[in-house]
C-alpha cells in the first residue's frame, strides 16, 4: 500500500470514530490530516508508517517546530504505525525529550542520502493512545490460508 492510501484509511477509520479530518498530504504541508477531533477542537495529524519496529519513536525537532508554531488552540498529533502497533501522541500535552542528533535520509521518499538531524525520541509510555497488536494471537484469516497453502 503506498503512503498516500494508507493516510486516507487511517482517517477514514478515525473519522468512523467521531473525528472529522481531511487528508492534506498532497499540499506539501507539514501535517498529513487537519480538521476536528471528536470533541470539536480544530487539529492536525502528523503520520508515519514503519515499516520496522523501535523501542522508541523518532519525531524530527524541525517537523515538531512547524507543528508548534500552529495556534495555540489547534490540538497538535503525532500518529505512529509500525509492525507492534499504533501509537497517538498528544503533542501540545507530553514533555519532550532531550534531543538527540541521528543520521537521516535527507527526505523519505526521494533522496536516501544521508544527513544528521535533530529529533526527539519519545516512549511508547508517552503517547496518549497506544493500540498494540496481539503477536501470539492466530488472526481471523489464520485457519484459513494455513488450509489453502498446505
Amino acid at each position: 500500500m503506498n503512503i498516500e492510501k494508507y493516510e486516507k484509511a487511517l482517517i477514514n477509520l478515525l473519522n468512523l470514530d467521531g473525528w472529522n479530518l481531511e487528508w492534506c498530504g498532497n499540499e506539501n504541508t507539514f501535517y498529513d490530516a487537519r480538521g476536528y477531533t471528536p470533541k470539536g477542537y480544530r487539529a492536525v495529524v502528523e503520520i508515519k508508517a514503519r515499516n520496522k519496529y523501535y523501542e522508541t519513536k523518532m519525531l524530527e525537532k524541525a517537523k515538531y517546530d512547524r507543528l508548534m508554531s500552529l495556534d495555540e488552540d489547534v490540538v497538535k498529533l503525532y500518529f505512529v504505525n509500525d509492525p507492534k502497533g499504533n501509537y497517538l501522541y498528544w503533542l501540545n500535552k507530553i514533555e519532550m525529550p532531550t534531543i538527540d542528533d541521528k543520521a537521516c535520509p535527507k527526505t523519505t521518499m526521494w533522496d536516501k542520502t544521508k544527513v544528521s538531524k535533530e529529533v526527539y525520541m519519545l516512549k511508547e509510555s508517552q503517547a496518549s493512545i497506544i493500540n498494540r497488536y496481539q503477536e501470539d494471537e492466530d488472526g481471523v484469516w489464520d485457519d484459513y490460508f494455513k488450509d489453502k497453502c498446505s
